[in-house]
């Protein structure tokens, strides 16, 4: 079994998405057929997860560019502009929504016809989205170098089908690890507020058939220290040039916890989402969110009414605390910021 969190509908010129905000309960199918909608989707993290948000934008401006392709030049070009900036708006920590948009900005502020502009916009989503699947496999063939035969991981947040175009990443490697037939178990943390770990990498574990257990986010250094655990692999939504990296809230405090109970801290990254531009991680765009994510459950009040409430989106795990960055191209250890150059000047 498999999961298409995004699926691109091209004789409709519609992306069909799962709505991941009522999984587990209900496997409902939306189908986006506009930029507000798309940038709705990713706002309301119907679509999610830093790749899946990527490959949504691309097919964003597809979109738009076949909606408008009858409008003269410079009309067609201004709302594909509109729409670039509109998508660039809605989630502003994650770099694979830039990086995807830079690389369509470069086709559709380029020479060319209305219908040549907007052909090659599709090839270039397509080629992003079929990137998008190899580099997830990549990164897990890299990381069963380092997986022993018998392994207990801890993973945060969802990092798998649901977050990417396919095997995901962090939870591709604890897939990829049951696949090979390697004697696996992962504790998964609820990953409040929205209960990703909970309601959706559970929902894939037990979908894939991987032995797993729900455990609440306090638990990790308790566990840790009083169970065995092989490795937590995390994912991330942006990487520094100094290798800090930012991901859901709460995975700096699971790296604390791994450093004090001397647990390997593995971070899957795409090199697409490594951000040589930005310095180190206090340099990263921290979003927050509507306070109703920590005092509601599903709509269900769990707090006073009218209780202030702090909610960031993410955090940011210092490089001081990682034990090595699983790329699709190798796993990079310490000193990052010589490796993350090297990676990335190779990459160029």
């Amino acid at each position: 079994m498999s999961f298409r969190a995004i699926e691109w509908l091209d004789d409709r010129n519609t992306l069909k998405v799962i709505d991941q905000t009522v999984l587990p309960g209900e496997t409902r199918y939306l189908h986006l057929e506009t930029t507000a909608e798309i940038e709705a989707a990713i706002k309301s993290l119907t679509v999610r997860g830093a790749p899946a948000i990527g490959v949504a934008a691309a097919f964003g401006i597809v979109q738009l560019a076949r909606q408008r392709i009858d409008e003269a030049p410079e009309d067609f070009r201004a709302a594909i502009a509109v729409c670039d900036r509109i998508l660039r708006a809605s989630r502003p920590t994650a770099v694979n929504l830039f990086w995807a948009l830079d690389k369509m900005k470069a086709v559709w502020t380029g020479s060319g016809s209305n219908a040549d502009v907007a052909a090659a916009l599709r090839a270039l989503a397509y080629e992003i989205e079929k990137d998008d699947i190899a580099v997830n496999r990549a990164i897990s063939r890299h990381a069963m170098t380092i997986t022993p035969q018998k392994v207990t991981f801890f993973h945060h947040c969802n990092t798998g089908s649901l977050a990417t175009v396919d095997l995901g990443t962090a939870l591709g490697i604890i897939r990829t690890a049951h696949e090979s037939g390697r004697e696996v178990f992962a504790y998964i943390d609820e990953t409040r507020p929205r209960l990703q770990g909970a309601k959706l990498s559970s929902f894939e574990m037990m979908a894939f058939g991987v032995p797993h257990a729900i455990v609440v986010d306090g638990a990790s250094a308790h566990i840790m220290r009083r169970q065995h655990v092989d490795m937590v692999v995390v994912g991330c939504d942006r990487v520094a040039a100094n290798g800090d990296t930012a991901n859901k809230i709460g995975t700096y405090n699971l790296a604390l916890a791994a450093r004090d109970n001397d647990v390997p801290f593995y971070v899957a990254a795409p090199t697409s989402t490594i951000d040589m531009a930005t310095t180190n991680g206090d340099a990263i765009d921290i979003e927050e969110r509507d306070g109703a994510e920590i005092t509601q459950i599903d709509g269900v009040a769990v707090a006073p009414e009218g209780a202030p409430v702090y909610n960031p989106a993410f955090d940011v795990t210092p490089n001081r605390l990682i034990t090595g960055i699983i790329t699709e191209r190798g796993i990079i250890a310490p000193p990052f910021t010589a490796a993350l150059e090297k990676l990335m000047g190779s990459a160029s």
